[in-house]
């Protein structure tokens, strides 16, 4: 009950930045309905520890053969194949400087990318990032994952949104809840096990999604993970970046100008 308490809070405490980051109301704060069970929070340990480059404002991060593949925002964005064990940028693809890059995905042999305010994604060749098209939405792209045949786009507010794998076309919408009051701030993505994982903005909480309904069915408490922040913005330098490894089982996690990249295992629940 604490560490849901301290989600809790941090919901409330967690504000824009201003002109560097996403910009949403944060969600209100969340308490388990009497006689109601329990959302389960998970903690954590480091399996092993990993360099990343303390310069990529991590936007999207994903796990495809091998390699990690990462966006990154500010300006230049960039879209980026990295090589884990030492954290080397493989291949890179600048984007114009004013877009700002959000969250990536990969399905039917392509990586998506999304923007923050231009309404405007992006299909890249995951070989040698090539651009090879493009695609719409309405209004801001944060984070992106895909459950096999479709993409789930998160903009900020308390829901998913399924976009048509195929066609690109936006074909519904699920609320996200808490013990039914609704949870924004979803940025970064990530597809394991039939749920959707997703980074809270400006918190050290992940909160697992059942993407039939947008229950929260699971938090992860990152606390603690990169005791040593010194020199990161506390509001902008903030957890970012999931990543599973479906056939090691693994499962990455960083922030946005992080020092470090982490392997971790859940603990719990408590």
């Amino acid at each position: 009950m604490r560490r849901l308490l301290l989600f809790s809070a941090a919901l409330i405490l967690s504000t824009p930045a201003p002109a560097l980051a996403q910009t949403s109301a944060p969600a209100p704060a969340t308490r388990a309905a009497p006689g109601a069970p329990a959302v389960p929070v998970y903690g954590f340990e480091v399996v092993r520890t990993y360099p990343h480059d303390p310069h990529a404002f991590t936007q999207g991060l994903i796990w495809r053969d091998g390699i990690l593949y990462e966006s990154t925002g500010r300006s230049p964005s960039t879209v980026r194949k990295v090589r884990l064990e030492d954290g080397q940028v493989l291949r890179r693809r600048v984007l114009d400087p004013e877009i700002f890059a959000e969250g990536l995905t990969a399905l039917n042999g392509r990586l998506f990318s999304l923007t923050w305010t231009d309404g405007l994604g992006f299909i890249w060749d995951p070989d040698d990032l090539r651009l090879v098209g493009e695609f719409a939405y309405d209004g801001e792209g944060w984070g992106l994952t895909t459950d096999g045949s479709r993409l789930i786009l998160s903009d900020g507010a308390p829901h998913l949104r399924f976009l048509d794998g195929a066609s690109l076309t936006e074909t519904g919408q699920v609320p996200v809840t808490l013990d039914g009051r609704p949870v924004g701030q979803l940025n970064e993505l990530e597809w394991i096990d039939g749920e959707v994982w997703a980074n809270i903005w400006q918190t050290d909480f992940i909160v697992r999604i059942d993407p039939t309904n947008g229950h929260v069915v699971g938090i992860v408490d990152l606390t603690g993970l990169l005791p040593d922040r010194t020199g990161l913005n506390p509001l902008d330098d903030v957890l970012n970046g999931i990543a599973w490894d479906p056939e090691g089982r693994r499962l990455f996690v960083t922030g946005k100008n992080w020092p470090s990249l982490f392997e971790i295992r859940l603990t719990g629940p408590r």
